[in-house]
């Protein structure tokens, strides 16, 4: 049975990370530059365990009784996605190549990790992926299972996390031409503007 749970909130939890968001494309973008890799995704796992096991213990719940709650992180969520998104578009008018990107001047630990937070927490489908939905679907897991459930789920993440990270070294050679880039921050600009859209219409 706790193995069933593991596997099921392993699943789930992989569903939820997985597809690219503003979170993701900054750990990816970090991942090239090679910049503050290790400590970045695990910045991000960390803070989806802190998250998953909040929405374990009720906080989901809570959430979804809180509709003013959640219209109000909607809408800072997409004003901050719009910002984003405004970054990743820019960029892409004026694309840089690999080598490039690498003569820049590096970001600082700390910024590059306050931006990591901001990203991760001012982003409305955190919540409403890691604290409701796992928090939802874990709790109905009976006795030890929701330990097991939570457990995979925060596995799931230290996984993706860290291999988006040191895995993008693998993409560099495909990244080598500023068209490259512009096409990656084109993507991930309209794609932003897309969430945000959504989050307040």
């Amino acid at each position: 049975m706790e193995a069933t749970a593991y596997l099921r909130g392993a699943t789930l939890g992989a569903s939820l990370i997985v597809p690219i968001g503003v979170q993701n494309a900054f750990v990816l973008q970090q991942g090239l530059r090679r910049e503050h890799t290790g400590a970045i995704a695990l910045t991000c796992a960390l803070s989806d365990t802190i998250l998953i096991i909040a929405g374990l213990l009720g906080l989901g719940d809570l959430i979804s009784r809180a509709p003013e709650l959640l219209r109000v992180v909607n809408y800072l969520g997409a004003a901050y996605l719009v910002w984003f998104s405004f970054q990743a578009l820019r960029r892409a008018m004026h694309p840089q190549a690999m080598g490039d990107v690498h003569a820049m001047p590096a970001q600082a630990l700390g910024k590059a990790l306050l931006t990591t937070l901001t990203l991760t927490f001012l982003n409305p489908h955190v919540y409403l992926d890691t604290v409701v939905l796992l928090g939802t679907v874990g709790a109905r897991e009976p006795g030890a299972g929701r330990m097991f459930f939570g457990a995979g789920a925060v596995s799931a993440s230290f996984v993706w996390f860290f291999a988006i990270a040191f895995g993008a070294k693998a993409l560099a050679p495909l990244l080598r031409k500023p068209m490259a880039w512009r096409c990656l921050d084109g993507a991930i600009g309209v794609g932003i503007l897309f969430v945000a859209w959504n989050l307040v219409r």
